[in-house]
């Protein structure tokens, strides 16, 4: 794939495979237009690193919500405070460009395999189906679950070639 190829590749695979993204915006979202109603703007985003950088503040708030909801966390998670940013509420803001929190750049990376994963090999696969994404593994959960396999059950096992048409199989012992 061209370099210049990855960054679209990657905001499309967020976008459309699994909808979300490790884009990153420095300011709070601003107030409700005057009067109370309206449809509330996100801020453009700032330090984009793994999407593109042309994507609307609005894009990378529904990608952020998506993946809060695959991995059932918040916003907290990868964003630190900022002390100086104070809200209404008397508790600091999330400065979302900040990098202070190695939370966020596991979620680049993460973001990065899921579509490396998408690229070069689900879509290698003839009828494979959905892509994968965050939920695939963590399932609402930070840290994914381990898998654990169901206890074994007796299964019949047959030594040899498997039988003729109309034969029936040899039972074990």
């Amino acid at each position: 794939m061209k370099p210049t190829a990855l960054p679209l590749a990657l905001a499309a695979s967020a976008l459309l495979a699994f909808g979300i993204g490790t884009a990153l915006h420095a300011q709070q979202p601003g107030p409700p237009p005057p009067g109370g109603h309206g449809h509330f703007v996100p801020p453009p985003p700032k330090n984009l690193q793994v999407l593109p950088k042309n994507l609307t503040g609005e894009q990378v708030h529904e990608i952020m919500h998506k993946w809060e909801a695959e991995l059932g966390t918040e916003c907290s998670t990868c964003h630190a405070a900022d002390p100086k940013n104070i809200g209404p509420n008397g508790r600091p803001r999330l400065d979302f460009a900040s990098d202070a929190k190695p939370e966020k750049a596991t979620a680049r990376l993460m973001v990065k395999m899921v579509h490396d994963i998408n690229s070069n090999y689900i879509s290698m696969v003839d009828n494979s189906g959905m892509p994968v994404s965050c939920g695939t593994c963590h399932r609402g959960h930070l840290s994914p679950e381990p898998f654990v396999a169901p206890p074994e059950e007796h299964h019949e096992h047959h030594d040899g070639p498997p039988p003729a048409a109309g034969q029936a199989p040899h039972p074990q012992h």
